[in-house]
């Protein structure tokens, strides 16, 4: 079965002026434009294409990467305003259309805006909505504490930055523990700290334990022996200072100092901190 807004691998069953068309296991066959389409490709051969709808509401298949896949989370720019509500720039000719029913507040041309993509299941079209909440789940099992994880960015609240992990999990970033420029739509990634009662997910952006200690050590030092072997930070430094220099807390600075200064990696000075060349 060829499903929509997904990569399907395909058979190329026969060539023609428009393009080749390509079938699934049971049959079903979609259209792959001529402009996708490789000359040095056979009739018998297997390709890996996304299938959409295309303007006239007919299966389409494209080489094409989208930005975003069904069920998947991402940030869209806004390309065009219509009646029937925001079309969006997902990276295919056909834009993606967000109905005014799936918005939360009035959009602009230009501005990226977070959205859910999903099969419509009375049109079969892909449609985006701003309504995420629904779709989140809670991890079963529990993630393990530490777990390396994908976040994409999605909100700055009071708290925190409220990120989406692993394209299906609502997550949270305490202020706290926040040591670097964040913004809507940023991916990177993060560790589990703990999956709370309601099943959200507080993520930490470095990694805790000894093992977080030692990379950031090793931060520190690949610091050092870009700055001539000397940082002006020490134990006297605001934790503003080591965090603009560094995007670390104070507490992590002292004791991955702590481990280079055991290892006698680095000395302290009046001033700061220096690498002991070895």
């Amino acid at each position: 079965m060829i499903e929509l807004g997904n990569y399907n691998t395909l058979e190329i069953v026969r060539k023609s002026s428009v393009g080749y068309f390509l079938s699934d296991e049971e049959g079903t066959e979609v259209l792959l434009p001529t402009k996708y389409t490789d000359s040095s490709s056979e009739v018998g051969e297997e390709v890996s294409v996304f299938c959409y709808l295309d303007h006239e509401e007919r299966p389409i298949a494209t080489h094409l990467k989208p930005l975003v896949k069904r069920n998947d989370f991402a940030c869209l720019e806004v390309a065009a305003l219509t009646e029937v509500g925001a079309f969006l720039d997902w990276g295919l000719e056909k834009q993606l259309l967000l109905p005014f029913r799936e918005q939360l507040r009035p959009l602009e041309v230009g501005e990226s805006v977070l959205v859910h993509c999903y099969l419509d299941p009375k049109s079969f079209r892909l449609l985006a909505t701003m309504r995420l909440k629904s779709f989140f789940t809670v991890p079963e099992p529990a993630l393990p504490v530490g777990e390396l994880v994908q976040l994409l960015v999605a909100r700055r609240t009071e708290l925190g930055w409220e990120v989406i992990v692993n394209q299906a999990h609502a997550g949270l970033v305490f202020h706290s523990d926040v040591f670097e420029d964040l913004a809507p739509g940023l991916e990177l990634d993060g560790f589990v700290h703990q999956q709370r009662a309601d099943g959200k997910l507080d993520i930490r952006l470095r990694q805790q334990g000894i093992d977080g200690l030692q990379q950031q050590a090793e931060e520190i030092k690949e610091r050092l022996l870009k700055a001539d072997g000397f940082l002006p930070l020490n134990d006297k430094s605001s934790a503003e200072e080591i965090k603009n220099c560094l995007g670390m807390s104070k507490k992590s600075f002292k004791r991955a100092t702590g481990i280079l200064y055991k290892k006698r990696d680095i000395q302290f000075v009046d001033g700061g901190i220096r690498l002991i060349s070895n």
